[in-house]
């Protein structure tokens, strides 16, 4: 669970010039208080009444440093360049001290931060995403890291000098009368007690509203990715009015839980405040008529007085953006401190590893593997499979009978429950998982397109591929066959998701990406079984050109793309219950002939 300490934490990697910086902010506010200081002294002066010691010792020593008389001249001329210090001189240094740093820590510490997220995404265990859409897991990203960039600049250039600020007033009007610092002292601490107590409870409001939020966020990010099925099944009206109740609840809970609560909040402090300050122009009139302080005094402490009460309601404007903020910014911590699948590379070590990357012949073995994503209920058991280098295998069974959790198992996705899967001899689970996975390729039903060209999309397993490189495995994949209908040809941008190309062109276009990677392992993850019969059998001459090249493994439903492989293994309740050829298979009386029977007679098999 995410804690306040987080937040603060967010910034550790700059807290040197942090610190220096919101030091010299807070040593510039404090100078702020000359001025009213100044006046004060300004006013006995003219009015012929003396100073206080300080302003005295101070043109005492100017007097004899320019070998002057004190005088009234040099007494309204020391005070004048002392307001003329912290005024006109302070203000071109301000900027540089404040605004510059202020902002350019943050915006630093978005990059870092922004890069720290990525790498989370891309360490999260799978089933994460199983429950996660991309819209929900972005918002929470974007909103934390958006409002640590806004809130930075408020609390160190606002909140932190202010405060500063309100306790050297708090110092300064002590010094000059005690019982009315008193005063000060005792309201600041009861309309700060109230304050905090409304926001704690304001906070936790905005924790509810923020999962509202989300929620509506992830289904408007559902609605655009599945925009054609929504306008297939003519649902618009029903999209509308679902976040339509959504945005009425967010907005009943804004106005009259939170709106509401922070209006009431501040109209109890500004009453509150005028009060005070009324109370302190009195007992300072007061002290003044019975000569226990100067009119300059009077001025000072009413115009310091003043300047502390109003500086709550500014105060108070940021605590309660970090409030509204706050919630938003734990939820970010809790989603960087969730923990790393057991699959997660080390991205630390990424290029160095690139330099030496595996080299396997192909061979795989399945020993004893047993495994269930809930171990009481086992998905695959107790299967043992020898794989000879560049055979090819088939899959096939039922849905649910275990054929795409064993490939998520070579791909080290999840951790056996017992058993072990070596490649070459050698258990996966002792190899390196970047340069493991690099010697793997993989073409699923739905192959993954990025909003890029086509040849961006081609090389994104290997960048360093050359033209010529990327042109012989179109070639092979049958990617050849379409490019010259594209536009721009190779440099044509397919659209999100690769909405430009068809279902048999997606397809066909990811396996030339898995060949670009020289894979000695390749897989084809039911690549053919949502295609029709043209495309299906474009993808089948671009395998066969493949096969005996290197191990392929093939999950299929369609048995007519298997009828070449060298073995088909048939899986049936997570256990292997044959395997052999096609031909063989089909002599025996087994599930395989069955399945084969019901496709040959276009009957439907899952």
């Amino acid at each position: 669970m995410a804690s306040f300490q987080e937040i603060v934490k967010y910034y550790s990697n700059y807290w040197k010039i942090s610190v220096v910086t919101i030091g010299a902010s807070s040593l510039l506010a404090i100078a702020d208080l000359a001025v009213p200081y100044a006046i004060g002294q300004l006013l006995n002066v003219l009015s012929d009444r003396p100073t206080d010691t300080i302003t005295q010792t101070s043109i005492a020593a100017i007097a004899s440093l320019t070998q002057q008389s004190p005088s009234k001249t040099l007494s309204l001329w020391v005070l004048l360049g002392l307001i003329f210090l912290v005024t006109v001189a302070k203000a071109p240094v301000q900027p540089w001290v404040g605004n510059w740093f202020h902002w350019a820590l943050p915006l630093r510490a978005r990059r870092d931060r922004m890069r720290g997220a990525i790498g989370k995404i891309l360490t999260l265990p799978l089933e994460f995403y199983d429950e996660n859409n991309a819209g929900r897991i972005a918002s929470r990203i974007s909103k934390g890291i958006a409002n640590h960039t806004w809130t930075y600049p408020e609390i160190a250039g606002e909140f932190i000098p202010e405060v500063v600020r309100l306790i050297g007033i708090f110092a300064v009007i002590w010094l000059i009368e005690w019982r009315i610092g008193l005063i000060i002292l005792v309201s600041f601490l009861f309309i700060l007690s109230f304050t905090l107590k409304g926001l704690q409870k304001l906070t936790q409001r905005e924790e509810v509203l923020d999962e509202y939020i989300e929620n509506t966020e992830s289904r408007n990010s559902e609605i655009i990715t599945n925009i054609k099925t929504v306008k297939a099944f003519a649902t618009e009206t029903d999209e509308l009015k679902r976040q339509t109740t959504r945005l009425d609840r967010e907005l009943k809970i804004v106005i009259n839980r939170i709106h509401k609560g922070y209006v009431v909040l501040g109209t109890y402090q500004q009453t509150i405040v005028q009060f005070c300050l009324f109370s302190v122009l009195g007992f300072s009139l007061a002290a003044t008529v019975s000569g226990e302080i100067s009119l300059g005094y009077f001025v000072t402490v009413y115009t310091l007085a003043s300047m502390a009460y109003s500086q709550l309601r500014p105060i108070s404007i940021i605590a309660e953006l970090f409030a509204r903020r706050y919630s938003s910014m734990i939820r970010f911590h809790e989603f960087m401190q969730l923990a790393d699948g057991v699959d997660a590379v080390n991205l630390a070590a990424e290029n160095a590893v690139s330099a030496s990357p595996y080299q396997f012949t192909g061979k795989i073995e399945f020993c004893g593997l047993t495994f269930g994503y809930d171990r009481q209920k086992p998905v695959l058991q107790d299967v043992n499979l020898l794989i000879h280098p560049r055979q090819t295998v088939a899959l096939v069974g039922r849905s649910g009978s275990g054929k795409s959790t064993l490939v998520k198992l070579l791909f080290r996705y999840f951790e056996l429950n017992s058993g072990r899967i070596l490649i070459d001899g050698e258990d996966i689970c002792s190899l390196d998982v970047t340069r493991y996975r690099k010697r793997l390729a993989i073409v699923h039903q739905e192959v993954d397109v990025f909003n890029g060209t086509l040849l961006e999309n081609l090389i994104y397993g290997n960048r360093k591929a050359t033209f010529e490189q990327v042109e012989e495995a179109c070639r092979i994949a049958r990617v050849d066959e379409f490019v010259s209908l594209l536009p721009q040809g190779y440099y044509t941008v397919v659209g999100e998701r690769g909405m430009r190309l068809s279902g048999g062109q997606r397809q066909r276009l990811g396996i030339a990406r898995a060949l670009l990677v020289e894979p000695d392992v390749l897989i084809f993850d039911e690549a053919t079984s949502s295609l029709d019969y043209e495309s299906e059998r474009s993808i089948q001459l671009a395998m066969q050109n493949i096969l005996g090249t290197r191990t392929t493994i093939i999950i299929a439903h369609r048995l007519s793309t298997i009828r070449e492989a060298d073995a088909i293994v048939v899986l049936d309740g997570g256990k292997i219950v044959e395997i052999g050829s096609h031909d063989e298979l089909l002599k025996q009386q087994g599930i395989y002939r069955r399945l084969h029977s019901l496709q040959e007679t276009g009957e439907l098999v899952n």
